[in-house]
């Protein structure tokens, strides 16, 4: 159970029904656990992590390579709740079962341009960013950018601030459980 009590999202008012319009409008209608405990502690940092997230959408980086960053941290930091949510987002955007799987594993997905991105992320997260030009080279060679060097710099910063506020909170899983 989580450990901030949360309002029902209906008895929202003012700022915080506000927020919750706007997720409402990305999540199909819902409010996730972890944005509902967001906006009611305070609405202008759940806007915040809209318009981040909304930034990173808008971005040169694919769904499917935000999804890879997302899940590949939640897992290295052990964010359950977010692991759940970025497998059911990594099928709407495409990727199989078993490469989501692989993902989580740090494993070969088997395409080379993923498998690049994943061996960077997991380098950036045991390193805390601190790469050689070795990682910084191989992952320009397989086709990043540096305007998407700084767009994964975001998509790992923001991951990692929901992971930590969900561990925090002990946030309930409200996606499809994972095996």
């Amino acid at each position: 159970m989580s450990r901030i009590t949360v309002p029902a999202v209906a008895s929202a008012t003012g700022a915080t029904a506000v927020a919750y319009a706007e997720v409402k409008k990305i999540a199909g209608g819902t409010v996730p656990n972890l944005f509902a405990a967001i906006g009611h502690l305070n609405p202008a940092l759940l806007t915040a992590v809209l318009n981040a997230e909304a930034t990173l959408a808008s971005g040169s980086l694919s769904k499917q390579d935000l999804e890879t960053i997302k899940l590949l941290i939640s897992e290295r930091t052990g964010c359950d709740y977010c692991v759940a949510a970025h497998v059911m987002l990594g099928k709407m955007v495409g990727l199989t079962t078993d490469t989501l799987k692989k993902i989580r594993l740090g494993q070969s997905t088997g395409d080379a341009k993923r498998d690049a991105l994943v061996h960077f992320v997991l380098n950036l997260h045991e390193t805390n960013g601190t790469i050689k030009d070795q990682e910084y080279n191989v992952i320009r060679a397989a086709g990043y950018t540096e305007g998407q060097l700084l767009e994964i710099s975001l998509a790992v910063a923001m991951t990692i601030f929901t992971n930590t506020f969900n561990r925090i909170n002990d946030t309930d899983i409200d996606f499809p459980s994972v095996n």
